[in-house]
């Protein structure tokens, strides 16, 4: 249902774009400069290959996310650890309103955790070898219950619908802009010359470069989200506990593959203009809005 109300609402934007542009005579001004291009027949191309890419991600997130991070996936808990890890979650997921996710652990001495899947009722939620060795149960606890928040929250489903329309966006602005430099700065009067091609792809990397700020900001964003939802499901004071003790474990090297970065609960800080291209807020900020709660 989520998924059909986000793109019922995209699909409300696009056809709001498309009378917009008409009312502006966009099509007109175009056409006036020697440039012949159907800006709906593109906005509805642009649409399908900007959702399509992000929505098959979403629904290979899963498979990609055990194969990336080398996830084992606990069927049948081998040990202590293992058998709290599935109890825990399964508590929590119960008190959230989810369905049991997968839980895994993967190979690593960073302190992490990540919660991916594109259906609240099946997703996965991993945790490191190295979280689950260093931390206490309660904070443990705390990690996987922000983790759960993100799975009862929507958040994969949400982010992942968000870059769907900013890669249609970026993929229509910059054919605009390439089309019309192509015809009235190199005059190619049929078909399309290499000056299209050119500055098409870079109008493309500029505009996703800037465009990439709202997804950012929209990951920073739920994850003040997950942390109150973590902070409900355990405690305020268990939650804060967690991330000071990531706060300890900064220095270490985060060994999450690029693609999953979102997804995690700690970041290494970055600095200054860095700042707008961060998924998550420093853990101080996280941490004063939790204590503010």
């Amino acid at each position: 249902m989520r998924i059909l109300l986000f793109l019922a609402t995209n699909i409300a934007v696009l056809v709001l774009v498309s009378i917009v542009f008409n009312l502006l005579g966009l099509q007109g001004i175009l056409a006036a400069n020697g440039v012949d291009l159907n800006l709906g027949a593109l906005l509805v191309m642009c649409a399908v290959f900007g959702f399509g890419g992000s929505l098959i991600s979403l629904f290979l997130s899963k498979w990609m996310a055990k194969r990336g991070a080398g996830v084992y996936v606990i069927d049948q808990p081998r040990n202590r650890d293992e058998q709290w890890l599935l109890t825990t979650v399964k508590e929590l997921a119960d008190e959230a309103g989810i369905g049991m996710p997968e839980v895994g652990i993967f190979p690593s001495q960073a302190a992490n955790a990540f919660a991916t899947g594109w259906n609240r009722n099946n997703a996965l939620v991993a945790v490191s070898a190295g979280l689950l060795q260093r931390f206490r149960p309660e904070e443990a606890r705390a990690v996987m219950a922000h983790e759960i928040g993100h799975v009862a929250n929507g958040d994969m489903v949400t982010l992942t619908l968000i870059q769907g329309v900013v890669n249609t966006f970026v993929m229509f602005l910059a054919r605009i802009i390439g089309h019309t430099v192509d015809r009235v700065v190199f005059k190619t009067e049929r078909g399309y010359g290499l000056g299209y091609y050119a500055v098409t792809m870079v109008a493309q990397l500029v505009l996703g470069i800037l465009a990439s700020i709202i997804v950012f900001w929209f990951s920073r964003w739920r994850e003040y989200r997950a942390d109150a939802a973590g902070a409900s499901l355990t405690t305020n004071g268990y939650m804060i506990a967690a991330l000071q003790r990531l706060q300890q474990e900064q220095g270490l090297p985060q060994d999450l593959p690029g693609e999953l970065t979102a997804f995690g609960i700690s970041e290494q800080l970055k600095q200054g203009a860095a700042a707008l291209f961060r998924s998550h807020p420093p853990l101080e900020d996280r941490i004063r809005a939790l204590q503010g709660a």
